[in-house]
């Protein structure tokens, strides 16, 4: 449907990860018989978005806000092998235009993330994690209403590596990789138009890379965590948003961003830590240049292993 406004997608899970220890995008693994808590605030907006290549905004839209709040739990089903568990609640606004919010749960995840490799190396340690993961939507909501909606709807399985180098000093390297299967998905037409008419109400997702690398330190004797971040998504199909139409869920979205986090454990509660991070979009393709502010808590304790991580 060809419409006078439209929008970009600008949701992915992940962006809430930015500010989390214990996930799957980080080197930090809870020990056996033990779990971290977290919950965690986003904060997304943006007010200029990218139209294929072309940078713009639009007066019907104003600024798009998504607000996320996602729960989540890290366990130690041994010292090396953690299961990782996200649902995330979601809620989408323009500041302008005639389109109607959107609120509820998103996606739920799953990851088993392992360590591979840990080993002193020079005057560090080097290590090497894997994860694997499965989300899917917790229920049917409306995929085919971008940006607004709640996830892409699609099923997916991800695979993810992380190489971790720490100084004795607590200065430290991370770069991580992950690939994305994305399953198909059914909307409700059956007709649509990608870079071709196509008559069905089936759509293929395009699967994605996303990279990352951080360089930051602990301190403070290991209570303040402290990194700069650089991270980002490939997509591997998919085409662009034609111009003055709506977007669609198979869109080929990219985008690279920058940001601060910052963690740290309270002294007179070791248990318990406290996470920031601001994130800023610096370049994409049918994506939104989003300002990104995330904050919440941390708090660990032993299920059926009582000694400190």
């Amino acid at each position: 449907m060809k419409i006078k406004y439209f929008f970009l997608f600008i949701f992915f899970s992940i962006l809430s990860f930015g500010a989390m220890s214990q996930t799957p995008v980080d080197n930090l693994m809870m020990n056996k018989g033990r779990i971290c808590f977290a919950g965690i605030y986003t904060h997304d907006s943006w007010n200029q978005y990218w139209e294929g290549k072309l940078k713009r905004d639009n007066g019907n839209i104003g600024t798009l806000t998504r607000q996320t709040f996602m729960p989540m739990f890290s366990l130690g089903l041994t010292n090396k092998i953690n299961l990782l568990a996200a649902l995330p609640y979601v809620t989408a606004a323009p500041s302008a235009g005639q389109f109607i919010d959107q609120k509820g749960l998103q996606d739920i995840g799953l990851w088993l993330k392992t360590t591979l490799l840990n080993k002193t190396m020079g005057p560090g340690s080097f290590q090497v994690h894997g994860v694997i993961g499965f989300s899917t939507p917790a229920w049917n909501y409306n995929k085919d209403y971008q940006p607004f909606s709640l996830g892409l709807g699609a099923k997916e399985g991800s695979l993810r590596a992380i190489a971790h180098y720490q100084l004795n000093n607590g200065l430290f390297f991370r770069a991580l990789g992950s690939y994305h299967l994305r399953s198909n998905i059914t909307i409700e037409r059956d007709f649509y138009y990608t870079d071709k008419p196509i008559y069905s109400n089936i759509v293929d997702m395009p699967d994605a890379i996303m990279f990352g690398f951080n360089l930051g330190g602990w301190w403070l004797n290991n209570t303040l965590n402290v990194y700069a971040s650089y991270d980002g998504m490939v997509s591997l199909s998919g085409h662009d948003i034609r111009r003055q139409d709506m977007p669609f869920p198979s869109n080929k979205m990219n985008f690279s961003r920058a940001g601060l986090n910052i963690q740290y454990y309270f002294p007179f509660l070791k248990q318990m830590s406290v996470v920031i991070s601001a994130m800023q979009v610096l370049d994409g393709r049918n994506f939104g240049q989003s300002s990104i502010y995330s904050g919440g808590l941390t708090y660990q304790f032993g299920i059926w292993n009582k000694s400190s991580n």
